[in-house]
């Protein structure tokens, strides 16, 4: 089983903890357990599949204690909620995560991220020449996948397909 990055992960529960007395809520085991099963993964994640991965490795939490919980972990900044075209919301941990942006596959939905250093330049090229305080971006390209040997485009093709007969 993976681990999640010890510093990071602490720092994390220091924010954590930090936010819900501030705010006075309840520091709750499921809490943590939550949090760090998503500083142990390297992906963007939905609320089903944070479920399921807390479900099998026996943690007793409800789908509920899930979506309460990632609602608290945005607020406070610890994960990042994005809304890539469908209808699915997808999270992924942001404390100590470098700014990076995303490419959407529009077969496979599959999410990859790059990094850039140019986009930073323009970001603040562009706060300058506006006067304008610029927080944080969001950069999103939607396309498709031009390698011959696509595993994501593979996978899908596997899948099986209705087949409808004229009768």
């Amino acid at each position: 089983m993976p681990q999640a990055s010890k510093p990071n992960f602490e720092a994390a529960k220091k924010i954590l903890t930090a936010y819900l007395e501030n705010k006075g809520l309840r520091k709750t085991p499921e809490r943590f357990a939550i949090l760090e099963e998503i500083y142990t993964r390297e992906d963007h994640f939905d609320v089903d599949e944070l479920y399921i991965s807390m479900k099998n490795k026996r943690y007793r939490v409800s789908r509920a204690t899930v979506y309460n919980t990632l609602d608290v972990l945005v607020d406070c900044d610890l994960v990042t909620k994005h809304q890539f075209g469908k209808n699915l919301a997808q999270f992924e941990k942001s404390y100590g995560n470098k700014q990076h942006d995303h490419l959407i596959c529009t077969d496979c939905h599959k999410v990859m991220e790059f990094c850039d250093p140019r986009i930073q330049s323009i970001q603040n090229m562009v706060g300058e020449m506006l006067n304008f305080s610029v927080m944080h971006h969001s950069l999103i390209f939607y396309g498709n996948c031009t390698k011959e040997n696509c595993q994501n485009r593979n996978e899908i093709s596997k899948e099986p397909t209705a087949v409808y007969e004229d009768r």
